[in-house]
């Protein structure tokens, strides 16, 4: 826990450095004066700081899942084993999918099944397993998983869930610090400065939830487009074979009192307003939708 918040510190500071810095250079002065709102800085101001904050957290992102989740790095060279046999079909889904540079392949000690894949470009990505995938799946489903999370990189989805969450995060502030001028201008002068940050901090928190929607709207797509990938790249047999077993582990940990089965996310809703914030579409349309490619 210790390492988690000095590790949010860290990253924090460094955000706020480097935006500050930029900030400067090119040369942004404050957005309100005398005289009203100065749209071209503010809109300058939202973009550096929405699409700049998501861009660092990109650009750090391997670093960030190794501190948090405990991820050990398997050395290509020395591996043995199932995990020298884990380093090898990563790197080998990895040149099918026409990726350069091999990403890094790693594992965490968990009794979740989950799987993940992270990395500012498809050339500097990292694939991370837990031990409970390792050790509740066959070697086929595995395939069907690396396949998937090898997809995401070759499809480059972390960066252009990046650029989405960036546009949502600038026009929140954009729209939000707009409407804290104008609703601040119909108090007395001295009570403006107050009003215009409350109203400030609750449009962005409700600006940001309905970003949210928006968000996993685009999240739910690439999905999609990592299970086909993962199908060509793997073959559709075990990238179906993984869903399966996956959506049969799910079942059993209802009774059985299971740890979370996080890859995939195969706890998406098949309907329903939270559906609507699902990062993932219900595992059981993925089969679906899978089962009818040709």
């Amino acid at each position: 826990m210790a390492k988690r918040v000095l590790l949010f510190v860290t990253v924090n500071i460094l955000v706020v450095i480097t935006l500050s810095i930029v900030m400067q250079v090119l040369g942004v002065q404050p957005y309100l004066s005398a005289r009203g709102i100065n749209y071209q800085s503010l809109a300058i101001f939202c973009l550096v700081w929405g699409m700049g904050g998501a861009f660092i957290s990109l650009g750090i992102s391997r670093i960030t899942a190794k501190w948090m989740m405990g991820v050990k790095v398997i050395s290509p060279d020395s591996a043995q084993g199932e995990l020298g046999e884990l380093v090898r079909t990563v790197h080998r889904l990895a040149q099918a999918a026409g990726i350069e540079k091999m990403p890094e392949v790693g594992y965490y000690d968990s009794q979740e099944i989950n799987a993940f894949a992270t990395g500012p470009t498809r050339n500097r990505a990292l694939v991370a397993v837990s031990t409970g995938l390792l050790g509740r799946l066959t070697r086929d489903q595995v395939e069907g998983v690396l396949g998937h999370e090898v997809a995401h990189i070759a499809n480059g989805d972390m960066v252009t869930m990046t650029l989405v969450q960036g546009i949502i995060n600038a026009f929140v502030m954009f729209l939000a610090r707009i409407a804290g001028f104008i609703i601040s201008q119909r108090f007395r002068a001295e009570s403006r400065r107050m009003v215009s940050m409350v109203t400030v901090l609750v449009l962005e928190i409700a600006l940001s939830i309905l970003g949210t929607f928006v968000t996993a709207w685009f999240s739910r797509r690439r999905e999609f487009r990592a299970d086909s990938g993962g199908a060509r790249l793997a073959g559709r047999e075990k990238m179906l074979a993984a869903l399966k077993a996956l959506k049969h582990t799910a079942e059993l940990s209802v009774t059985d009192n299971h740890p979370s089965l996080a890859t995939l996310k195969i706890s998406g809703r098949p309907g329903g307003f939270m559906a609507l914030l699902s990062t993932h579409p219900p595992i059981e349309v993925r089969i679906a939708a899978l089962t009818r490619m040709e």
